[in-house]
């Protein structure tokens, strides 16, 4: 065999006038340099799947209407990946605020997600749009859809693009693009309309956004798309009062901070007002747990058992345990009873469709001694719980206990809404809590925070911290804790009682310094490693808060360490 060195495998040969795209599925396209990306798409893409709206070249993201002047390596980014359907949503957002903009010259800002596949919308400076309106607003986006009208993106530099800005009333972007220290900035163009996208990657025409609805949705408006697990369709609206609600609390108190964007936050770092900030914030959460407190003081007589559920990285934990010393002062006796001590023995837990044991399955707990147990311990009986041994996969004998009538039962687990976990008990005698971390500071008009993206970057630093798992190991982890919150958790989120909302307005400033030397850990060429520039994008814009300014008790304590709750356990 010739060694690969030998000067006979060396020819003199043309230029080559087409580029290669090879497929992570092994087929390999041509075409003239220069050709975009979108055509080796549509040609490799079969007609049922679900609409690429993007591609991985080369381990990068990248937008369909880049031109392919090399060899590379593909993978499409469709509207069933997370990627994928943020392209897909600053799209349709692109698409809304330029149709608001021709119809009735008016501003509309982006407020939060809503779980069965939409954002809750508003307009600002006038009365809310009618249902005539909006019919209007989405008869007119259909045309365009139809008309297939190119989204091109532009270069501007720094004093452009805040030119823009101001042009257009974005006062919160002009605040982030005053403190930044970039030079240029990008921004997507649709018929004229030029706005800067967090993410920055788009569809390339109105033509890929088929799928949608705009809807009245008081106080605003939604706009929905097609959640990812099924691109291809549009869920019923949900209306979900108390998960709206929380997130008009949560503004109004980012109005008395003055805070209503992550640029007012960053000018309040910069005039030394951190402290200021964090002590409010906190003040806040101390009020809400006191309320939710003297709201199950109020109903001693009828409540035995208080649920509280939440997705993951919400801050349970250290909500239990303030709630707990809110309730001790009280004069009532939180006992804490583990959802974890009933699993069910190893060989005995359901698999999911992988094949691997599905510890968030409720049929994974043994809800038969559960609810058994439940009952005597309410009823005032002498009881040895179970303790179980993730070690071997067995359950042990536990200590006995004796509940009087003036403890209460304090049980925190992703089950803790769903009706079906407790049977046994009267509904009347159960109080539920939600917590949840909903976010509702924004970058500006069009772009919002996301929640889970809040909650994501509270895990990277916690895991690296408790745990020893990289980020990448959390980033990799996170779509299977996703999958299982939107099974267990946000279905019966409407069913609590009560809510709260773990959020803190400075706590994303706190994170930044923690979290961003573990994700620039991340090599490239990674699956996770384009999450990881995603996010380290995002927390560019974000001044860092100094950590020692959070208070002992605080729910972000339990996230980067220091926590004077971490071992508190109220003795029976």
């Amino acid at each position: 065999m010739l060694s690969p060195t030998n000067d006979n495998l060396v020819r003199e040969c043309d230029h080559r006038q087409d580029v290669q795209v090879r497929f992570h599925d092994g087929r390999v396209f041509c075409a003239p340099a220069g050709t975009r990306l979108e055509a080796f798409i549509k040609k490799a893409t079969p007609p049922q799947a679900a609409t690429v709206v993007g591609a991985l070249v080369n381990g990068r993201l990248a937008e369909l209407s880049e031109p392919i002047i090399a060899d590379v390596d593909v993978e499409p980014i469709s509207m069933a990946t997370e990627d994928g359907m943020r392209m897909y949503q600053r799209g349709l957002i692109l698409l809304l605020e330029s149709v608001t903009r021709e119809l009735f010259n008016a501003r509309i800002t982006v407020d939060h997600s809503l779980t069965f596949g939409g954002l809750f919308c508003r307009v600002l400076d006038r009365e809310p749009f009618t249902e005539h309106e909006l019919a209007q607003i989405e008869e007119r986006m259909r045309a365009l859809v139809a008309a297939d009208v190119p989204i091109t993106r532009e270069t501007l530099t720094l004093n452009d693009a805040i030119a823009n800005a101001q042009a257009n009333g974005d006062d919160a972007q002009v605040r982030l693009l005053k403190q930044s220290r970039r030079t240029e900035v990008r921004v997507h163009v649709l018929r004229g309309i030029k706005r800067y996208f967090l993410g920055r990657m788009m569809v390339p025409s109105t033509g890929y956004l088929k799928q949608f609805r705009v809807q009245n949705y008081p106080p605003g408006f939604v706009l929905q798309f097609p959640r990812r697990h099924r691109p291809h369709a549009l869920e019923p609206v949900q209306h979900s009062p108390k998960i709206t609600a929380v997130f008009r609390e949560y503004g109004e108190w980012l109005a008395r901070l003055g805070i209503s964007d992550a640029g007012a936050l960053n000018q309040a770092i910069l005039d030394g007002h951190t402290r200021e900030v964090v002590l409010v914030s906190e003040a806040l959460h101390a009020q809400r747990i006191a309320e939710i407190a003297s709201a199950i003081v109020a109903q001693r007589e009828r409540v035995r058992l208080v649920m509280i559920a939440g997705p993951s990285s919400s801050g349970k934990t250290t909500f239990a345990r303030r709630l707990t010393i809110q309730l001790l002062a009280n004069g009532l006796r939180p006992f804490p009873l583990s959802l974890d001590d009933y699993f069910l023995a190893r060989e005995d837990t359901p698999r999911d469709v992988n094949g691997a044991y599905d510890f968030e399955s409720l049929r994974a707990l043994d809800l038969e001694l559960f609810n058994r147990q439940l009952v005597a311990l309410i009823s005032g009986e002498r009881v040895t719980l179970p303790r179980y041994n993730f070690e071997t996969g067995q359950r042990e004998t536990g200590p006995t206990v004796q509940l009087s009538p003036n403890h209460i039962l304090l049980i925190e687990g992703i089950h803790g809404l769903n009706p079906n976990l407790v049977t046994q008990v009267p509904t009347e005698r159960i109080l539920r809590i939600y917590i949840s971390a909903l976010t509702q500071l924004k970058m500006d008009r069009l772009n919002r925070v996301a929640t889970s993206d809040t909650r994501l970057l509270r895990r990277i630093v916690r895991d690296a911290r408790t745990r020893g798992y990289s980020a990448q190991q959390t980033i990799a982890h996170w779509e299977n804790v996703r999958r299982g919150e939107d099974r267990n958790i946000f279905p019966y989120q409407e069913q609590a009682d009560l809510m709260f909302n773990s959020a803190l307005v400075y706590e994303l400033a706190t994170l930044k310094p923690l979290a961003e030397p573990l994700l620039r850990q991340i090599e490239p060429g990674t699956p996770e490693y384009v999450e990881a520039r995603r996010l380290l994008t995002f927390l560019e814009w974000f001044k860092p808060a100094d950590a020692r300014l959070v208070p002992e008790d605080s729910i972000l304590r339990e996230f980067i360490g220091g926590s004077v709750l971490t071992d508190f356990v109220p003795h029976l």
